[in-house]
């Protein structure tokens, strides 16, 4: 289990993470998500003992990980940083990375680097923006760890890459079961991978629940728009639509007993429109939710 215990960090005067907690069981593929200068990177990376937080701890089944070899070892974070020589061969930064982590798997790093037209001969420096994810891809699904974490993972990939780069990832999982942290912005692409998501929101967490509980409780109330508001009267209302005469609310939370009319049907809505509700909507004065 890895759990981060009311993390806070500020550049200057920025406050970008606020009392962060947070846990991540073992087994799981979270979706990070957050809008531009939410705190997700900083967290990936303060997790990773890459930048210190001003306070709070990050643990591994309750072991500090701050200068820890041993837990550190357990934790993989791949993203847009190069923190590999431009000179290097795209085959010795792997023989490296086997060096720190203990062993590496071999087979399947050149299995997807065939599958992706890969030349690990290749220097790191003439890689193009998209092969540069996949090979820092490559090593995260290659490495033995417990805890993967991909920060924009499919920077730069094109559609065809990203739904192979999503295919293998699956299969990874399905063939050695181990905790997915996944901070990305095209939350569309990853709904139907993740099992839990967590949203950051100006560097507190809005949102931390498991996928299913969170889309159970999105209303989507569609009918003539005086039908609709009278219905919605006092539930969290977090967004509408008018097309017309009709109305759609858009509900985050439990529906009451309240009668139905006829003229109004409801259904649910994607992970993308609740994130864009939540984080576009009350300005200054946000709704947050653990």
């Amino acid at each position: 289990m890895l759990e981060v215990s009311h993390i806070s960090k500020s550049f200057g005067s920025k406050n970008v993470l606020q009392d962060v907690s947070l846990t991540f069981e073992e087994n799981k593929i979270y979706g990070l998500l957050g809008r531009n200068g939410a705190g997700k990177s900083t967290l990936l990376n303060i997790i990773t003992n890459r930048i210190f937080p001003d306070t709070g701890e990050v643990k591994i089944d309750s072991e500090n990980v701050n200068d820890n070899d041993a837990k550190l070892g357990l934790m993989f974070l791949m993203s847009e940083v190069n923190l590999y020589p431009n000179g290097s061969t795209l085959n010795q930064i792997i023989a490296d990375t086997e060096l720190i982590y203990g062993s590496f798997d071999y087979a399947f790093a050149k299995k997807l680097a065939q599958k992706f037209e890969l030349d690990l001969t290749s220097k790191f420096g003439k890689l193009s923006t998209g092969y540069n994810s996949i090979f820092k891809l490559i090593l995260a699904l290659s490495v033995p760890v417990k805890f993967v974490l991909l920060d924009e993972p499919v920077l730069g990939l094109d559609a065809n890459h990203r739904e192979m780069f999503y295919s293998e990832l699956i299969q990874s999982y399905t063939d050695h079961p181990r905790t997915f942290i996944i901070s990305t912005h095209l939350i569309e692409e990853v709904a139907n991978l993740i099992s839990d998501v967590i949203v950051l929101d100006e560097g507190r967490t809005m949102l931390d629940q498991p996928v299913e509980e969170v889309l159970a409780k999105t209303h989507s109330v569609v009918g003539p728009e005086t039908d609709v508001t009278a219905y919605t009267k006092g539930l969290n209302v977090i967004g509408h639509d008018n097309i017309g005469t009709i109305r759609v609310d858009y509900v985050y939370g439990d529906l009451d007993d309240r009668q139905l009319p006829d003229t109004v049907k409801i259904s649910n809505f994607d992970l993308q429109k609740l994130f864009i509700f939540l984080t576009n909507q009350f300005e200054g004065s946000r709704h947050y939710e653990n």
